[in-house]
């Protein structure tokens, strides 16, 4: 079928402790073979001397001389001196040569002018280049031109452009390159994305058996091989059975570089390759590329069985440009199918987005209702989690944490996988009946994945694909050998999807960027409605019992995010004053509602008369029982404003500040209990006193932590901030929550101040600021 050099990884025919380098196998140097098919003559000169450095030992068949005697020699004494000023003339008039073969010569040989065929190419060697001439027997029609190539596959060409579909091009293109070339069987192959290949199309000799829909393993056509068919469009052998004819000398005798063939007619094909063709019962074949923005797309592959068979330059070329636009028209096609499904994505795509905009709604139940996720890409379901809230579409797994946690570990954005059992075994055993997977990363682990149940598949092979080469053992060396069986071999492919198409993977790339600008917009929204209810909840003004005063301040974080802080300050019908100071974890529209109940329950709870300490047990109980998934901080002070006398209670909270009569700020030794949600259910309530003159300090932590600064560190700060009281003026409360705040916070900042007034006579007050 194709060229070989390479094995699979496993290989018959050869005991397991036989040791075999498949990599050598696999790097073997087709482009360098050191010899040329024998019905033509290689020749390597330089320029512009013409002198031959390289030429092949069937230059003796054809001028008399050896091979040896030629080398150093003008071309004009091997070709004669008209020959020689033809490829003279040829070379300074054009500048691509290749554009250009080939150039009609005749030959000065043994018995008489020959006309040949001369090819040219230029090849490195060294630090310098060579020129290289091949010559073979000129057939078909003469002149060789342009319009006549064009002439032979006009008609070609037509049917080609008129094809409706990809099969039907397909068929053209082998009925019309066998009728061109006319060997025995002509096959059309296209390469899955392992370069796995499958007959699409054949046209053959009624008398040979069919290879159509057959597949042959990727391994037929190793890495190197497929360079060269990148490279070069039209490869041909016309007898499979020819004896290699040497390359004299087989190395340059300047740079001791062997000479590089990539581009040469005449280059010799791998012996693995040979052997591969006699296999099949071939005598010569010739293959023409399909390539797909310059990479090997797929192959047509012609076979003679009854004899050698030489196809003319003219033909080759002919057939070369059928290859190049039988390309163009499969890309087209190929293209314009995509476009039908892109088109049909999109306009899916805007219905999604359409209800992903309703902010009624959450996002991960707009995203699969309706047509949904699910419309966009053909699938048997669809999850979306998107705001903490996972919702389903179609088929799923009953747990769905394993595919989440694998989607949020992925390093790109987008993740397509039609074999989940290989590529991750261990997870494909926890998502039964999953094979395939498409997902979509979005920030904050939210994610869109689509799944495909597994599609059991009948695939035919030309031959058993695990033994595509076998191993053989002669005068105690071992050698990789083609495999002997090419009968139709049947193999079931089980664990494996449909293919996610390159369409469809476009299609949800775009989903994900226009999703970006849905999250952005929806944020925009749940910021301002999280904003909206924060202020809401805080105090719209603040009690001022007589001989005290109450100050707060609130700012939202660096980032702009809302997020569960609160000050409450209520006076109790007792005449006490409560003040409270708390910090629910996360942000956002879910933390100030949760904000919202903890403040309005711990609200009814002191209202009625309970201590401190019951009221932080029930407040917890609560959590446990309404909110399991939220937690919060808080400190709550119980003022006596008659004696100054403060019952406070903290859980997980940082520890209030209390300042005396003189300014002094130091760390009140209150009792800390675990947060709300979490707490021991034991809290405790610590008895502290405000003198007069001085002032009980609540905050949040994200007054004094940071990524840059500690804890301690951060206390520390503001005990000195408002240790300026000590010089006689009094502290302003915005002077320090200025001097406190760290860029490198990402929480919001609360403060509040309950200060009592100290006695006139004795000393001005210590803390200012506006309520």
């Amino acid at each position: 079928m194709t060229e070989h050099g390479s094995a699979t990884p496993r290989v018959a025919g050869l005991a397991a402790d036989v040791p075999l380098d498949l990599d050598a196998c696999a790097a073997e140097p087709i482009r360098i073979p050191g010899s040329v098919q024998p019905h033509g003559v290689l020749l390597a000169v330089t320029e512009p001397a013409l002198e031959v450095r390289h030429v092949s030992r069937t230059v003796e068949r054809l001028v008399g001389r050896a091979a040896e005697d030629v080398v150093g020699t003008d071309l004009g004494a091997v070709l004669g001196p008209e020959a020689a000023e033809a490829v003279r003339h040829h070379v300074r008039t054009f500048g691509d040569l290749r554009a250009r073969n080939p150039l009609s010569l005749d030959v000065a040989g043994v018995d008489g002018p020959v006309t040949m065929d001369a090819i040219l190419h230029r090849v490195a060697v060294g630090a310098g280049t060579l020129l290289v001439v091949e010559l073979e027997p000129a057939y078909g029609p003469r002149p060789f031109s342009f319009p006549n190539t064009y002439q032979a596959v006009r008609g070609a060409v037509e049917q080609l452009n008129g094809a409706r579909s990809l099969e039907e091009l397909y068929d053209v293109a082998a009925r019309e390159v066998r009728a061109l070339t006319g060997f025995d069987r002509v096959m059309v192959y296209r390469f899955d994305p392992e370069y796995n290949g499958e007959v699409v199309a054949e046209a053959k000799r009624d008398d040979l058996n069919a290879f159509l829909g057959l597949h042959y393993p990727a391994s037929d056509i190793p890495p190197q091989a497929r360079q060269l068919y990148e490279t070069n469009w039209v490869r041909l052998i016309a007898d499979v059975g020819y004896t290699p004819s040497p390359v004299v000398p087989p190395f340059d005798p300047a740079s001791g570089e062997p000479l590089d063939m990539t581009h040469a007619v005449l280059r010799s094909v791998s012996p693995v390759h040979i052997e591969y063709l006699g296999n099949m019962g071939v005598r010569a074949s010739m293959s023409i590329s399909l390539l797909r923005d310059g990479k090997l797309w797929g192959l047509v592959a012609c076979h003679h069985y009854s004899s050698a068979y030489m196809v003319p330059y003219g033909a080759r070329a002919a057939a070369e440009f059928l290859g190049s636009t039988l390309s163009l028209r499969l890309v087209a096609r190929a293209e314009e199918r995509e476009l039908e499904t892109e088109l049909a994505a999109q306009g899916v795509i805007d219905r999604v987005l359409h209800a992903a905009r309703d902010s009624d709604r959450a996002l991960a139940d707009a995203l699969v209702a309706g047509p949904g996720v699910l419309a966009v890409v053909p699938a048997q379901g669809a999850v979306v989690r998107a705001d903490g809230i996972v919702a389903t579409a179609g088929t799923v797994p009953a747990d769905l944490t394993p595919l989440l946690d694998w989607v949020a570990r992925r390093a790109e954005p987008v993740t397509d996988c039609a074999a989940l059992a290989e590529e991750d075994p261990m997870l494909a055993a926890r998502l039964p009946g999953v094979a395939g997977v498409l997902a979509v990363q979005l920030p904050d682990d939210q994610c869109v994945v689509w799944l495909r149940h597994e599609v059991v598949q009948d695939v035919y092979w030309g031959g058993d694909p695990h033994n595509a080469k076998i191993a053989r053992e002669e005068d105690g060396k071992v050698r990789l050998s083609p495999r002997l069986s090419f009968d139709r071999w049947r193999e079931v492919v089980r664990g494996r999807s449909e293919p996610w198409a390159d369409a469809h993977v476009r299609a949800v790339e775009d989903l994900r960027t226009r999703l970006l600008e849905v999250l952005l917009l929806r944020n925009r929204w749940q910021m301002a409605a999280a904003q909206a209810l924060q202020q809401s909840l805080l105090p719209r003004a603040l009690p001022q019992p007589a001989g005290w005063s109450l100050h707060a301040r609130y700012e939202p974080s660096a980032g702009g995010r809302v997020g569960g802080d609160w000050y409450d300050a209520l006076e109790l019908p007792d005449g006490r004053i409560a003040v409270v100071v708390g910090d629910v974890a996360g942000h956002g529209v879910s933390a100030a509602a949760a904000m919202g109940q903890l403040r309005n329950a711990l609200r009814a709870y002191v209202l009625r008369g309970q201590e401190v300490e019951d009221a932080l047990a029930d407040l917890d109980a609560l959590a446990r029982r309404t909110m399991p998934d939220d937690m919060a901080t808080l400190v709550v002070a119980v003022v006596d404003p008659a004696t100054g006398e403060a019952c406070v209670g903290s859980a997980g909270h940082p520890q209030p500040l209390l300042l005396d009569g003189t300014g002094r700020a130091s760390l009140a030794d209150v009792a800390v209990d675990r947060p709300v949600g979490v707490g021991s259910g034991e809290p405790r309530a610590t008895r502290v006193r405000v003198q007069e003159g001085g002032a009980l300090v609540l905050y949040s932590d994200g007054l004094v932590d940071s990524r840059s600064t500690s804890l301690a560190a951060g206390i520390e700060r503001l005990v000195t901030a408002f240790g300026a009281g000590e010089d006689g003026g009094p502290v302003d409360i915005d002077e320090v929550v200025e001097a406190c705040r760290d860029d490198d916070s990402t929480d919001d900042i609360t403060l509040l101040v309950l200060a009592r007034e100290p006695d006139p006579a004795v000393a001005p007050a210590v803390v200012a600021g506006a309520a």
